[in-house]
């Protein structure tokens, strides 16, 4: 599979992994143990099921703008599981796009999500089935069912197919197609502070942005071609393991799952996938002695911290934590390192419109820096209003990434200019997050512009006040936004959720900030509630903050 310079497709890189090593492991879940070959052999069978539909690329990506796309749409309303990567890779195999969807989302938002990506096909779980049938007949274009079956029981709906049923359909009379590089990677956003946008990517271009093509961190060559790709695997091969908490509906968690089968390795998942079951978690990487333990902020490491801190644990085999999508406080990566001193703490840095851009690594005893990153090569810092690239210490502007970023948003031509400007001839994804590039070329991430506060003129970072808040050890999460003042025009709240048994006042919890934020940042209100509201990638819901934000005034009136 000789391919110098090629453009790669990510059906194509898990099938020449899978042919080069197809006795090993790429995933444990439950009761299954599945090898490259048997998992490579089922998606066969949901590739030529979606071909032998119809379904497939029917305009080719040089007839097309970047905000549109030439190919079928199949949503993912999956929990994890091996059907999630399954399907996921069928998709790619057929030339269909398959894309994520939040399995919180209520009637109304999957509606919109559906009707917005003119989903042809749905994957979904049994659980799910109820609330598919309630918004059908309204999705004229979603004609293709699949189901999988899980506990709930819930009967296959009319029209649907059991996945399990499909996974060794034979191929098509008229063959399969080839997949190519162009084709899509369709990623939604969050929609945590607006509505959910679909990322429109080449594969090729995620592949090296951020699904293996390139290293991480900055050891280790780019593949330029199959071969480099079958090299690595055989060579790594069973090396590198990822126990998979966040869901594969985040595109971090894709990221992650992708990097580690280019790399030959395997996927563990929790047992339970419907909430986390810390002691689990912990158990099977005990038992697995797992490699890597991804998490999503705080919210998600602290569970897992409060039993670590135990000792009860073998964790003897984890070299490292990775942490993406929200932030880690200086808190609890300080109690991680001392819980894990012979494991590394990598924070990452990256969204849906630009992949991977820069990291941070921490190790016990090493000071590093709070929010302070180092960047790659094709990452920096352009000026507030886009004209140029910054230089190293000339200060504030826009995080961005040129290279390998993505074609636009899906149906959306003028939000595409916006986010992918070219500057000097150069096209850039800048999707919102404000940074500081510092004189030794290091970034200081700032903040999602979408999200800062305007108070009293300045401008308010809601992360860099989280990260102060979060200091003080009897808070357990927060997430800080505004509400309307009349004298500053909006101030700053931060809705705190205390650890068990732990409380703090107003005044402890702003003296803890004074040791890292400016005066003018700390939060005017601490307003407490039993749990604070994230997504189940574990990022903050600032929608649902600045609402309660606003509620708390309208109380105290």
């Amino acid at each position: 599979m000789s391919s110098s310079g090629a453009s790669f497709d990510l059906s194509t890189v898990f099938h020449a992994v899978a042919t080069a090593i197809p006795d090993n492991r790429v995933l444990i879940w439950r009761d299954l143990d599945l090898t490259y070959a048997q998992m490579d052999a089922r998606i066969d069978g949901i590739a030529h099921y979606l071909t032998s539909l119809g379904l497939g690329c029917h305009t080719e990506r040089d007839q097309l703008r970047g905000h549109q796309s030439g190919q079928d749409h199949m949503g993912l309303y999956l929990r994890n599981g091996n059907e999630y990567l399954e399907a996921m890779v069928a998709g790619y195999r057929a030339r269909v796009a398959p894309f994520n969807v939040n399995y919180r989302y209520v009637e109304e938002e999957l509606l919109y999500l559906l009707t917005d990506s003119k989903a042809r096909a749905l994957v979904y779980s049994a659980e799910f089935a109820p609330n598919v049938a309630s918004i059908r007949d309204r999705l004229p274009e979603l004609t293709v069912l699949i189901q999988v079956a899980d506990d709930t029981g819930n009967a296959l709906l009319p029209g649907a197919v059991d996945y399990e049923s499909i996974v060794d359909t034979p191929a098509p009379a008229g063959g399969m197609p080839t997949p190519r590089g162009d084709d899509l990677y369709i990623l939604y956003t969050g929609g945590t502070t607006g509505m959910p946008k679909g990322v429109l990517w080449r594969q090729h271009d995620i592949f090296m942005s951020a699904m293996g093509g390139r290293p991480f961190l900055a050891a280790g060559e780019e593949l330029k071609s199959y071969d480099d790709l079958v090299k690595q695997a055989t060579e790594q091969a069973g090396f590198r393991s990822l126990l998979l908490i966040p869901p594969l509906m985040h595109g971090a968690a894709q990221w992650g799952v992708f990097n580690t089968i280019s790399s030959g390795g395997w996927i563990a998942l929790p047992d339970n996938v419907r909430h986390l079951d810390a002691d689990a978690v912990l158990r099977l990487a005990e038992r697995e002695r797992v490699l890597s333990l991804p998490v999503v902020g705080d919210a998600m490491a602290r569970p897992l911290l409060d039993l670590i801190e135990t000792g009860d644990y073998d964790l003897s085999g984890l070299m490292g934590i990775t942490n993406g999508g929200a932030p880690l406080s200086p808190t609890v990566r300080d109690r991680l390192l001392t819980a894990l001193p012979n494991a590394f703490i990598m924070d990452a840095v990256g969204a849906s419109e630009s992949g991977a851009q820069m990291t941070t690594i921490a190790t016990k005893g090493a000071e590093t820096k709070a929010a302070t990153f180092t960047p790659l090569d094709d990452t920096t810092v352009v000026s507030a209003d886009f004209s140029r690239v910054l230089q190293p210490g000339e200060g504030e502007g826009w995080l961005a990434r040129r290279e390998f970023v993505p074609l636009g948003y899906l149906g959306d031509a003028e939000k595409t200019a916006r986010t992918f400007p070219t500057i000097d001839g150069v096209r850039w994804s800048i999707p919102g997050d404000k940074a500081r590039l510092l004189a030794d070329g290091q970034i200081e991430l700032l903040g999602r512009d979408s999200v800062t506060i305007n108070s009293g003129g300045e401008k308010i970072f809601a992360e860099e006040v989280e990260r102060a808040v979060a200091s003080h050890p009897a808070v357990y999460d927060v997430v800080v936004a505004g509400r309307p003042s009349e004298r500053w025009g909006n101030e700053v709240v931060a809705i705190v959720e205390f650890a068990e048994g732990r409380s703090a006042t107003d005044a402890e919890l702003a003296e803890a900030c004074k040791a890292h934020i400016a005066d003018y940042k700390i939060p005017k209100a601490f307003i407490r509630t039993d749990k604070v509201l994230r997504s189940p990638a574990g990022k903050a819901d600032y929608r649902w903050a600045k609402a309660l934000a606003a509620e708390s005034l309208g109380a105290q009136g």
